[in-house]
């Protein structure tokens, strides 16, 4: 009887697990996204000083509940010669956040060609993708309404409309430099957001989004794991 109802309540409890990349070239601010996040949506845990937070050499992992569902994010680093290893992680993986240090404007081509690398895999066809405008300027920005759902490309994913300072691009001029990536993009659901991951703007609703499309993706089943 006890290993009935322990069973039950395993079952009633166990939470749905998704895998998210968390990809980019190297300070464009993934670690610190991480961290963000999950400051922000565990309640126990207080963070570490952003200060402190160095380039990824190899992988850092964390964990998040939302909901029913649990979230685990593989940040994995951005140097050249480690991007080599982002598609041993493909298969397993039900979601995909890129971010781009929209301050850095030399090395955007840079960016655009590992974006493109990345999303011409076909272990990756159809699934969710946030595309992360980092390092904005929070307190010159107004954000307006935001449309997102089925895109055909980075121009239609996820409508911002804000009021950008000068020195960081803006999430219309990523799109328009990322434009001819569209037909590699094809109809998953897509969302291109401004954020600050260092003040945390932008955060809870990308991972929320996020939630969302792996939770509705028919095509890539979670992975069920029990509670502990």
């Amino acid at each position: 009887m006890y290993t009935l109802l322990s069973g039950l309540y395993k079952y009633a409890f166990q939470k749905d697990e998704y895998c998210i990349l968390i990809l980019g070239l190297d300070n464009a601010g993934k670690t610190t996204f991480l961290e963000q996040t999950k400051t922000k949506f565990s309640k126990n845990y207080k963070g570490m000083n952003l200060s402190k937070i160095t380039t990824t050499v190899g992988l850092n992992i964390g964990t998040i509940d939302v909901g029913k569902a649990r979230l685990m994010f593989w940040d994995l680093g951005g140097q050249e010669e480690l991007q080599s290893l982002w598609d041993k992680y493909y298969a397993e993986s039900h979601g995909v956040i890129y971010v781009i240090d929209s301050t850095d404007e030399e090395r955007l081509a840079e960016s655009k060609e590992a974006f493109e690398k990345m999303i011409s895999s076909e272990v990756l066809e159809g699934v969710p993708l946030l595309v992360l405008a980092n390092k904005q300027d929070v307190e010159g920005m107004v954000l307006g309404a935001r449309r997102s759902g089925l895109c055909q490309g980075l121009h239609r994913c996820g409508v911002f409309h804000a009021l950008q300072f000068p020195n960081c691009m803006s999430v219309p001029d990523i799109k328009t430099a990322f434009s001819d990536c569209a037909p590699k993009i094809g109809k998953r659901d897509c969302l291109v957001q401004p954020c600050t991951a260092l003040t945390g703007q932008g955060v809870n609703e990308g991972i929320e989004w996020m939630v969302k499309c792996v939770i509705r993706n028919i095509h890539r089943p979670p992975r069920l794991k029990d509670i502990t």
